[in-house]
């Protein structure tokens, strides 16, 4: 009976407002919604994404008294223009060196046998020949087996000409209406929600904020670690610079993970085209340089006023909305938890709370 009146009195503190009944509900109405339709709707969710990068410029195009239709026409037509440049130049390169390099992947292999066997003949109290042999075999099996996995998925999920088709048909189309239709968008939502809603409101525009500034920030992130890895490369004469500096760049997606997944192939590569030379440390020492000065500098930089998230907080929003959504869940990871923080920000504090907080 007891545990009846503690669980009674839980839910009477922390939802006596009606409006908190009404924001659970429709946040468990988003879920299900996203899990149900979230991959079909997918071209309309990336049209609103990129919408949100877009915005800024919109903004800042129409302070500089420019009107709306045309600021939202520039920004769209040049968007539109960097990525047709992208596909055409860059996209081909980088095709090209992948390929390439996964052709060096025998001789990686090779490379690591030698070393570890050199080392199994010198200290054979810690692995014998034998050992070495097989942990080899069994993992240049398994890694077949992932690149596989991943060019099969790569051609069936990406390069399937129909889904081609479909965003690029849809994605442009749906940016261009969320600019160009942003106000009645919002006023049609705003329809649908209740006239008294303190709480919704100050979620919302708080998530609108950040989100925005979030998408956009990321954006020039990748923008600028990408294109100082490619020159830093090309300068150093490392092979593969250009998939490399894509590969750098998209790795910011995905907090601290994305840096150490990305390190093995540099090193790697580096190893086999410079051997254990200096060359080898000027290149690792660049590109930890790059890390440390995205980490350190552009980061803080770019979202000092839009994610105060704790390391270990981005890391468990990572794994777990990853888990749930994949490649999506890892790029919203970050905005997804500063919603949740969001939340419990502007949740109504119950009358003890609130006392206690008088008398501070």
């Amino acid at each position: 009976m007891k545990f009846l009146e503690v669980i009674g009195a839980w839910v009477n503190e922390h939802f006596s407002n009606e409006e908190a009944i009404y924001l659970v509900a429709l946040m468990v109405g988003s879920v299900v919604f996203f899990a149900t339709l979230g991959s079909y709707l997918a071209p309309v969710f990336t049209g609103l994404v990129v919408a949100f990068l877009l915005q800024g410029s919109v903004n800042f195009l129409m302070r500089r008294q420019i009107p709306r239709i045309l600021a939202v026409c520039l920004s769209f037509f040049l968007f539109a223009g960097g990525i047709f440049a992208f596909l055409i130049i860059i996209v081909p390169l980088v095709w090209q060196q992948m390929q390439s390099l996964f052709a060096l992947f025998p001789t990686a292999v090779e490379l690591l046998r030698d070393g570890l066997a050199s080392f199994a003949a010198q200290y054979p109290e810690y692995a014998t020949p034998e050992q070495v042999s097989k942990l080899l075999d069994q993992g240049a099996a398994e890694l077949g087996g992932l690149s596989k996995t991943i060019f099969q998925t790569a051609f069936t999920q990406v390069f399937s000409l129909l889904s081609l088709v479909i965003y690029l048909v849809l994605v442009p189309i749906s940016v261009f209406f969320f600019l160009k239709d942003k106000d009645q968008l919002l006023a049609w939502v705003r329809s649908l929600l209740p006239y008294n809603r303190p709480l919704l409101n100050a979620v919302g525009e708080e998530m609108n904020d950040q989100l925005g500034n979030y998408v956009r920030g990321k954006f020039i992130e990748i923008l600028i670690v990408g294109v100082a890895t490619y020159v830093s490369f090309t300068v150093l004469g490392l092979n593969y610079a250009a998939l490399f500096g894509v590969l750098v760049g998209l790795s910011v997606l995905i907090p601290f993970v994305g840096a150490a997944l990305v390190t093995l192939p540099v090193f790697v590569v580096a190893v086999i085209q410079f051997g254990w030379t200096w060359d080898l440390g000027i290149v690792m020492i660049v590109y930890g340089v790059i890390q440390f000065l995205d980490g350190n500098v552009l980061v803080p930089l770019l979202f000092s006023e839009v994610v105060d998230l704790h390391p270990i907080t981005i890391i468990v929003a990572v794994l777990a909305f990853g888990g749930v959504w994949g490649v999506a869940g890892v790029f919203f990871a970050i905005p997804l938890a500063t919603l949740i923080k969001a939340i419990y920000k502007a949740w109504p504090h119950h009358a003890g709370e609130s006392l206690k907080s008088e008398q501070v």
